[in-house]
């Protein structure tokens, strides 16, 4: 066991640090003032082979999983908004790859991103107002009419929404079935009966568009189904039958990201704490240099091992997600659980230490502190993840007991 990055993802590290310093950091305020798209860094992102083809086939070659939260780790150090208008399309493009077949992906998955000069943007819609982090209140419909999918709902709080060339949409076919009657659709831009709703106006990541979804009578042809209708009249079959069906197509694309969302707060906890060195090296009171005193080198200590003990959590669930090893314990949801949680306090915590001037607008913690907190709460609710991690760890504990149980009765035989 060996937990030292290797030289490759050392460089990778430097180049990312590299690129959220030079190009994200500097118009970071203004994107994040104005809440606009940036779609000049985006732009730079892909000259960089930080964006689009180059950047899936780095991830797509990694064997131990951990370029991926590098990845998301440093570009959110620069700043969290345009971090994902850089890579908010990778949700789309996961949902595509976690339920569609290798033709849909062949034909889809690129289409979030672009391809040479184009920038393209995807967009994952699954949140509705009465149904945030429990995706089985799905209220969202497609039904079958001919060789159509009618699709009707309105989704919520969807990065991209409206502005994306494709959107992946869940939504249910048999609402009955709850979330085993859910299916996920491909709706390109344009398509008649899906429009734009409500832009938010968010308290963070605020260079990242957030837009309501709405689909009126939206009819996409019946090979937009991601996995094909043989496989959705399979799982619908076994659901009706009462077999296990698995999880819902959503859960199944949160699992595969929730360690990309923990590393994404910890570059906004680890932005913080540098800054906070930094800030407080030049800085004295009565009783001298401020980092030579011990209560502040006791909180620094804190939050410098919180954001480390995160980390390992978040390397460890990415490098188990790459190699197939199963999250049997809830490892995917405790990386995304600690990961925010040590986002909020740790800039919570050295806003307190700063003082007075870390509310100003032109402290870099306010905008830290207001980035944080969105990753307490989307992709499931730090409560959500608790109760997951609860339910995942008392069935691995039963099945442990059982396992022991047959091995002392074989034993015994």
């Amino acid at each position: 066991m060996d937990f030292r990055l290797n030289d490759d993802q050392l460089e990778f590290q430097r180049y990312c640090r590299r690129f959220a310093r030079e190009v994200i950091r500097p118009v970071a305020a203004e994107h994040d003032r104005e809440q606009s798209v940036p779609w000049e860094v985006i732009r730079q992102a892909r000259e960089w082979g930080l964006h689009g083809a180059p950047q899936l086939e780095r991830l797509g070659s990694d064997p131990e999983g951990i370029m991926g939260v590098i990845y998301g780790e440093e570009l959110h150090w620069g700043c969290a908004g345009i971090a994902l208008a850089i890579a908010g399309s990778g949700l789309a493009a996961a949902g595509i790859a976690a339920s569609g077949t290798p033709e849909q992906v062949g034909r889809w998955a690129m289409e979030c991103y672009g391809e040479g000069d184009e920038i393209k943007l995807g967009a994952y819609a699954v949140t509705e107002a009465q149904a945030g982090s429990d995706v089985k209140s799905l209220r969202t419909t497609a039904k079958l009419d001919g060789d159509e999918w009618v699709l009707d709902g309105t989704k919520v709080f969807i990065t991209n929404g409206g502005i994306a060339d494709v959107t992946v949409v869940v939504a249910n076919v048999a609402p009955e079935l709850g979330h085993r009657g859910q299916a996920s659709f491909v709706v390109p831009k344009d398509t008649p009966g899906m429009s734009q709703g409500k832009k938010e106006d968010k308290i963070g990541i605020r260079a990242s568009h957030t837009a309501e979804v709405v689909f009126e009578d939206c009819r996409i042809p019946v090979d937009y189904l991601l996995g094909g209708m043989d496989k959705l009249e399979r799982k619908l079959e076994r659901a009706r039958n009462g077999q296990h069906a698995g999880s819902s197509n959503a859960l199944a694309t949160f699992e595969i990201t929730r360690p990309l969302v923990g590393a994404s707060a910890l570059g906004i906890a680890q932005a913080a704490y540098e800054w906070t060195l930094e800030h407080l090296e030049q800085r004295s009171d009565a009783d001298g240099p401020l980092l030579e005193q011990q209560r502040i080198q006791q909180t620094l200590a804190d939050v410098a091992t919180e954001i480390e003990a995160a980390r390992l959590l978040v390397w460890r669930a990415a490098w188990m997600g790459r190699n197939g090893v199963p999250m049997t314990g809830g490892q995917g949801s405790m990386s995304k659980l600690k990961g925010g949680d040590v986002a909020m306090w740790a800039t919570t915590t050295l806003m307190d230490l700063v003082g007075e001037e870390a509310q100003s607008t032109d402290c870099p913690l306010e905008k830290f502190f207001r980035d944080a907190k969105i990753y307490q709460l989307f992709e499931g609710t730090a409560q959500v993840q608790r109760l997951v991690i609860s339910r995942m760890q008392r069935r691995e504990y039963q099945e442990r007991l059982k396992a022991a149980s047959e091995q002392l009765a074989a034993a015994s035989a």
